[in-house]
């Protein structure tokens, strides 16, 4: 935090809390920041909370906090005594600002999250932007049940560099999504031979959620079909479309909806065969007995995925585990889940079955950690399920690269590839939108984990969040939209030069597919088409002596 760093305790909640500055003990077991710096060691314990809102206010300094501008909250929290060792609680961090229209009222302003553990340090990885200039700032933690401290180190508030976050990006999506590449055309052909290569298509996908209106509408076919390579549909296979009646199965709009996907070559990702989150259960399933339910469920798996065997490359099996756990609560049973993912397989061992949820990406949910999420897929894998997708749904705002690399990379230790399966930005202004998607976008492409990357959706008037479209509704590509599509066209390559003595021409490209143009020196003109594969840091040759 920039200028005087002011400990107070904010008065109206702290009854008999107390304040006092220790040293860790231990330093040299101190985690290193997702920016690479180093913990002081310094930290503040805040004792003898009685109240879960008691905690520790950092003021700011006076003008540091502008107006449309993304800031990060780092620091790092740990429990004291109160809470067993080991054992964990949610700290928040919100920003109260005061603003002239506010008067005297401090408006709260949530920026970040944390699962703190006893015996452990845990990052705030937090951000938030305003919409106003605000007369007074001040971060406050709290949080965890009245009676357990709360440790709390190194706690700042900065201004995020994305441009500097992106050049340090250039050589990790380099080394990620790019192959070098020999053309070997040949002395006799290759002699003087001029050389145009250029990507006709990158591996790396992107797709867009569908529904049976949107497709009817002009301007969302043209950008759908010219821009992404796979779909999802938006609610037209989840249970409570199918059947949401019991005994009344409805198929009909997922099968227009596939033969859409059909005819256009687009692959499709099953979602979802079934929801955790109580409230989207339909209330027939909700009604249910236990023996009902278990006939329920067997009966949604075989009828949906023996229906659609072959067509699905993708499933989500049992959307937001790590929000909900209805069918475990209801069914008495904890293996419900692996159960689920094995019968998808039984049933279709084809596609590839995911774990899906939100907020993982962002630091801001304890129900959500990077670590849960991955926990839970080792757990998974115990009970015999076969996880081969990791998805994460990307409903972001102040999306910060750092915080989302950190969480990519620990979800990357699993072993699982990841997708991001339903990514929409938030901002009202376009301007920023475009920066915030830009951020989101970077830091994916180039992490070797990620896979693809899927919106939910993408036009103006038929979204589920506000403030992310990137197509006006007459069909203009706003801000956000061009910059998706500047970063397509930056992510292909465009070559031309001329070969060597030896008839070689080389190049470094993206992963995808090509055309190359090869004129002679006696004006013969050739073309070929070839493929450029993820691979691993060897050369690809391509022989086009016969072209």
């Amino acid at each position: 935090m920039a200028g005087r760093q002011d400990v107070n305790v904010d008065d109206s909640l702290a009854g008999m809390t107390t304040l006092s500055v220790h040293n860790e003990e231990q330093t040299a077991m101190l985690p290193v920041s997702v920016d690479g710096s180093k913990p002081s060691g310094r930290y503040v314990l805040v004792a003898g909370r009685a109240h879960e809102k008691d905690g520790l206010r950092q003021t700011t300094t006076t003008g540091v906090v502008k107006p449309g501008v993304t800031y990060r909250v780092a620091g790092w929290i740990s429990l004291g005594a109160g809470a067993a060792w080991g054992t964990s609680h949610p700290v928040r961090v919100n920003l109260g600002v005061t603003t002239d229209d506010d008067e005297n009222e401090s408006l709260q302003v949530e920026c970040g999250a944390v699962c703190a553990v006893a015996g452990g340090w845990t990052e705030i990885m937090g951000a938030f932007r305003l919409r106003t200039e605000p007369r007074s700032a001040a971060v406050y933690v709290h949080g965890a049940p009245a009676g357990v401290d709360i440790k709390v180190m190194d706690v700042r508030v900065f201004p995020v560099d994305h441009e500097a976050r992106f050049r340090q990006l250039k050589d990790k999506t380099d080394k990620a999504r790019k192959r070098d590449v020999i053309l070997k055309l040949g002395r006799q052909t290759g002699a003087a031979a001029s050389v145009r290569v250029v990507q006709l298509d990158n591996a790396f996908p992107f797709g867009s959620c569908i529904n049976t209106s949107v497709i009817q509408k002009p301007a969302f076919l043209d950008f759908f079909t010219n821009h992404f390579d796979w779909a999802v549909f938006e609610n037209e296979l989840k249970w409570y479309h199918t059947e949401a009646q019991q005994g009344q199965l409805n198929y009909a709009d997922a099968d227009a909806l596939l033969a859409f996907c059909d005819r256009l070559g687009k692959s499709v990702r099953g979602h979802c065969v079934f929801w955790s989150v109580d409230g989207d259960v339909q209330h027939w399933v909700k009604n249910l007995d236990k023996d009902q339910l278990r006939s329920a469920v067997q009966s949604r798996l075989e009828g949906l995925v023996s229906r659609y065997a072959g067509k699905f490359p993708h499933y989500d099996v049992n959307n937001e585990m790590l929000h909900g756990q209805f069918f475990r609560d209801r069914l008495g049973d904890d293996h419900v889940p692996a159960f689920m993912f094995k019968e998808v397989a039984r049933l279709d061992p084809e596609p590839a079955l995911f774990v899906n949820d939100f907020n993982v990406e962002c630091g801001n949910d304890p129900n959500a950690t990077p670590d849960k999420y991955a926990e839970q897929v080792a757990w998974l894998q115990s009970c015999g399920a076969v996880v081969r997708g990791i998805g994460l749904q990307g409903h972001v705002s102040n999306p910060i690269g750092e915080v989302i690399c950190a969480a990519l990379d620990r979800l990357a230790t699993t072993g699982v590839p990841i997708w991001f399966t339903e990514l929409d930005v938030s901002e009202p202004d376009v301007s920023l939108r475009a920066k915030d998607l830009e951020v989101v976008l970077r830091e994916a492409y180039a992490h070797p984990a990620v896979e693809g990357v899927v919106f939910w959706g993408f036009m103006q008037g038929t979204m589920w969040r506000q403030d992310a479209w990137l197509v006006d509704a007459d069909g203009t590509v706003n801000e956000a939209g061009q910059m998706f599509l500047n970063l397509q066209r930056e992510w292909k390559t465009d070559v031309r030069g001329s070969a060597d003595g030896d008839g070689n021409f080389m190049f470094r490209g993206f992963h995808g597919r090509y055309f190359v143009e090869v004129t002679t020196a006696t004006g013969c003109r050739m073309l070929k088409t070839f493929t450029v594969e993820k691979g691993d840091s060897t050369t690809l040759m391509v022989d086009l002596g016969d072209a």
